[in-house]
């Protein structure tokens, strides 16, 4: 008679204990997720200064590495832009697995501070560079530029530093940040960047000497954004969480129609689209004050006899 397996209590207990270890090993899978973005994050960062040092008569390159250094403003502009992807993406999946942790927070911290700390500072200070590679510029001058960069690495050192100080777990709690958040001073300062490449390209294959000026332009504005950014990083105003304020809760016809608006901006002219909303995101806060400041001295003085 063959044997009732059914009620082997040897066997019900073997496959309950695999039961377990395959729930097990899938949460450690899910927790893994979380950290596993934010390396992503840290390692786009790295690419991105590894990239903008390359030069494109250096041989011994392959064909893959050569066009990047062809483009290398434009690949590290692109890889700072998917570090904030997976920026995004390690918070969701934290909350996602319900797993967040003081390790992951640090973490996080840490690889903004090369993503979004020293990378956009290389970037900016290489481009500046390279524009102006056959202009003698005096020495006090470029080592103003140089400190500008540095200054804005050290701010957003503080600013990361600050938010783990007063960092409170739960979305309800991130509706507004104290300081201009590192990622839209990174978006800021490249922004300024992809728009300055743009214009380039455009005076290239144009001939055009307006877009070559216009593109120069932005590069002499290139270290004020950076500057101007990396001191909002660690001011006092309050700026708003655009995911958690504006995608999430009630959806409503006005912020779709504005959703779609910024779609099809986006797929029409990215770059243009994406630096002029990230400077505008940086800047129109701290305007709008001195506006009211300025207001307020006005009325006053007009009250004066």
């Amino acid at each position: 008679m063959p044997r009732d397996h059914t009620l082997d209590p040897f066997r019900a207990r073997r496959r309950l204990r695999m039961r377990r270890r395959g729930k097990r090993a899938y949460i450690r899978s899910v927790y893994f997720l979380p950290s596993l973005a934010t390396l992503g994050n840290a390692i786009c960062g790295f690419a991105a200064i590894y990239v903008v040092t390359m030069s494109p008569g250096t041989s011994g390159l392959d064909p893959v590495a050569q066009m990047f250094a062809q483009n290398r403003f434009l690949t590290a502009a692109y890889l700072i832009l998917l570090a904030m992807l997976f920026d995004a993406l390690d918070g969701r999946l934290a909350r996602w697995a319900r797993h967040t942790t003081d390790f992951g927070g640090q973490l996080d911290s840490m690889a903004d501070v090369i993503s979004f700390g020293a990378a956009p500072a290389m970037i900016a200070l290489a481009l500046f560079k390279h524009d102006f590679e056959h202009v003698q510029l005096p020495l006090i001058l470029s080592r103003f530029v140089w400190a500008i960069g540095a200054i804005y690495a050290s701010c957003a050192a503080i600013r990361l530093a600050r938010f783990n100080v007063s960092n409170e777990h739960g979305e309800q709690n991130h509706m507004s940040f104290l300081g201009l958040p590192s990622p839209g001073a990174a978006a800021a300062v490249i922004g300024l960047v992809l728009i300055q490449q743009d214009l380039h390209l455009e005076a290239v294959s144009r001939n055009s000497h307006t877009f070559h000026m216009l593109a120069r332009a932005c590069t002499i504005a290139l270290p004020l954004v950076v500057l101007a950014s990396g001191l909002l990083m660690v001011s006092g105003f309050r700026y708003p969480h655009l995911v958690n304020k504006h995608l999430r809760g009630k959806r409503t016809i006005g912020r779709l129609v504005m959703a779609l608006a910024l779609i099809g901006l986006l797929i029409t002219a990215h770059r243009y689209t994406f630096g002029i909303g990230s400077i505008l995101y940086a800047l129109v806060i701290p305007i709008w004050w001195l506006l009211l400041q300025y207001r307020a001295r006005a009325s006053r003085g007009v009250e004066t006899p």
